[in-house]
């Protein structure tokens, strides 16, 4: 028996050796022959640390010669990749940290050569941009943590973010879009939460249905009513910057963390309290035990129907929050299908996060990343067509959902109604 448990982990654990000390040699090749080569000889690469309208010490900035330190990143991801062939390393979040950092440096090395990059203003758009993303994500946790699939995260974030542009302009009071936004999201949710827990409707045909619901609506509301109105009904500005004393002083971290809008400070916080909510709570303990075994928890004495219920509506406030942020959090005005996939984006982070908040919203960071980085990249005129880098976020979500839905596990219960 126990030589029978034991050689199928020592097959697997060979065959990561293998897969992952590959991809590390062949990503430290195409960086040699794809990015060194390109590179012009002597020519350097300037990284700005520095924001014009932050608060934040001024610094010197970053400047190193393009060509060598592509080498030396090629050179890094061969030698991780020899050694996890000959050795192997058990931490995989070790060898993907090492992959993205020697590929994604040395592809910003070649993309800004001879050129000022701001190193820091793409990190502060990276973590505006994994905002919806997050809160996106945040939603699909806190629903499949009860064992009730959400798909409709994007038809909640649409009408969430309509209904807080119309309610902030005629109110002429953001907060009041905000709540307006917050509510609409769970009343949404509550709907679909009553559909499937109740009736025991398929919780991916009553999503897709919110999502349909959500972009047709939005889209004649939009077109029928706002566009005639014009600023009475569609101008309510945005939210300000807010800077944290001393903190926004910090060098580089500063204007990153300490200098944002209000949205992006509340879903900061929804992370560290959602984590603590599940893991160190009575609630978050039965949240778990729902998800994993409704039945079980059950004939313990909790109630079911009324932990899901409750998770699904909370659910729905934050991707309420999270569609306020396209309208009052950033442009202060609606366009339609403006969400533009982010709630399926959104899922994709769940999913890579593990259904754990800290590692949704870190997996938001990588997808706002590679939005940032496209727009930033269009700034440089790098020789990529525009139309591929405006495709880099949804292509950085297909590889992380190829590579990791066979191996991230969800809530035993998930997506299966209970009947008492």
């Amino acid at each position: 028996m126990a030589n029978t448990n034991i050689e199928p982990n020592l097959v697997a654990d060979k065959r990561k050796r293998i897969s992952y000390g590959s991809t590390l040699l062949v990503a430290g090749l195409i960086i040699y022959l794809l990015f060194g080569l390109n590179t012009q000889s002597g020519v350097q690469t300037t990284f700005g640390l520095n924001l014009s309208n932050s608060q934040a010490i001024t610094v010197p900035d970053f400047v190193v010669p393009a060509q060598p330190m592509i080498y030396l990143m090629s050179a890094i991801s061969v030698f991780a990749g020899a050694y996890q062939l000959a050795r192997g390393v058990r931490s995989t979040g070790t060898l993907i940290g090492i992959l993205a950092f020697t590929f994604v440096f040395a592809f910003l090395m070649w993309a800004a050569q001879d050129k000022s990059f701001n190193l820091t203003g793409m990190l502060s758009s990276s973590l505006v941009r994994a905002t919806p993303i997050a809160l996106a994500a945040l939603c699909g946790v806190i629903s499949e943590r009860s064992a009730v699939i959400n798909i409709g995260i994007e038809g909640i974030m649409l009408i969430a973010a309509q209904i807080a542009v119309i309610t902030a302009t005629v109110s002429h009071n953001l907060y009041v879009g905000l709540f307006a936004a917050i509510f609409i999201g769970g009343l949404v949710a509550a709907l679909h939460a009553y559909l499937v827990i109740r009736f025991k409707v398929d919780q991916t045909v009553s999503s897709v249905a919110i999502n349909i619901f959500g972009a047709g609506a939005t889209a004649f509301i939009s077109s029928r009513f706002m566009q005639s109105a014009g600023d009475l009904l569609n101008n309510s500005g945005t939210f300000p910057i807010i800077s944290i004393p001393l903190f926004a002083k910090i060098p580089v971290l500063g204007p990153v963390f300490f200098e944002n809008n209000l949205i992006v400070y509340l879903a900061i916080i929804l992370v560290v309290v959602m984590h603590i909510v599940m893991y160190y709570t009575p609630w978050g303990l039965r949240t778990r035990a729902v998800g994993e075994h409704p039945k079980a928890a059950d004939t313990l004495g909790i109630n079911v129907y009324l932990t899901r219920y409750v998770n699904v509506i909370a659910g729905g406030m934050i991707a309420g929050l999270g569609g306020a942020y396209f309208t009052i959090g950033s442009v202060g005005r609606f366009d339609e299908a403006m969400t533009a996939g982010k709630g399926f984006i959104g899922l994709a982070a769940m999913i890579f996060g593990n259904w754990n908040p800290i590692g949704a919203y870190t997996s938001s960071l990588i997808f706002g990343f590679a939005d940032s980085l496209q727009v930033k990249l269009q700034i440089l005129r790098v020789p990529i067509p525009s139309e591929f880098l405006l495709m880099a976020p949804y292509i950085v979500t297909m590889i992380i959902l190829t590579g990791v839905v066979g191996r991230a596990i969800p809530p035993a219960a998930d997506g299966q109604p209970y009947e008492k």
